[in-house]
């Protein structure tokens, strides 16, 4: 098992149980577990975990990262420009009017 996934395992299981996730309680739990990892593992991801929550972290799983954003926007006023001018669309003639049926 690698060291990131297994720091990942144990903080997810700290957090699960409403201790505070630390280097010592990581490594407490990896070795409990018969896993041997890098030592700078642990600590990496108490350092990472002391600014962001492991439940805020799942919480936002999938919500960042860019994915190919759209084009980019032209001036505050233009979308409601645009749309107030939009012209209302023409109104179709009747099949009947056209002396074409489809399925005839």
């Amino acid at each position: 098992m690698s060291g990131d996934l297994a720091c990942t395992y144990a903080a997810l299981i700290l957090s699960d149980d409403g201790q505070e996730v630390t280097a010592d309680k990581m490594d407490a739990l990896i070795k409990g577990a018969g896993v041997s990892v890098e030592p700078y593992w642990a600590m990496l991801f108490a350092k990472f975990l002391a600014t962001k929550s492991v439940d805020e972290l799942v919480a936002n799983v999938g919500a960042g990262g860019g994915g190919g954003g759209g084009g980019g926007g032209g001036g505050g006023a233009a979308p409601a420009a645009a749309a107030a001018a939009a012209p209302e669309p023409e109104e179709e003639e009747e099949e009947e009017a056209m002396d074409f049926d489809l399925f005839d």
